[in-house]
């Protein structure tokens, strides 16, 4: 399962808007254990692929850089990226680019209303879809 803060939530569906018809990506920090993650900050990347329309890509040095950004106080938890026309799951070229498993990969699909799926990459294994819950902000 992964969990996200309501502004956290908020924050990768209002990139993947602002971004389309490009792809956005970016990295998100939290807290990770047992399965289980909740998203609490939400670091946005500059897409470098050559086609932004329909690929998404993180400069290696900005990843670095973003991770450790993170991990100043956080677990990295995972990746997100959009798919302005969809689909909703990871596409091949996602699976043949993963390469942080145990980490969460989530998709913000735009075709419609927004939906935000999530998939914990298991290495050779592929991924594995994830429940996702978004916390209310508290009052």
């Amino acid at each position: 399962m992964i969990e996200f803060e309501r502004d956290a939530y908020d924050a990768v569906v209002r990139h993947a808007r602002e971004g389309a018809p490009n792809e956005v990506c970016g990295v998100l920090g939290g807290e990770c254990g047992g399965g289980r993650s909740r998203v609490r900050t939400v670091r946005r990347a500059e897409n470098a692929a050559e086609d932004p329309e329909t690929r998404y890509a993180i400069d290696p040095a900005e990843a670095i850089e973003l991770i450790e950004r993170i991990e100043e106080g956080e677990d990295l938890v995972g990746f997100y990226h959009s798919h302005p026309a969809g689909p909703t799951g990871p596409s091949e070229t996602d699976a043949e680019r993963a390469a942080w498993p145990g980490k969460s990969y989530v998709i913000v699909a735009l075709d419609g209303e927004p939906f935000v799926g999530a998939w914990r990459w298991n290495g050779e294994a592929g991924f594995e879809g994830e429940t996702v819950r978004v916390i209310p902000r508290e009052r």
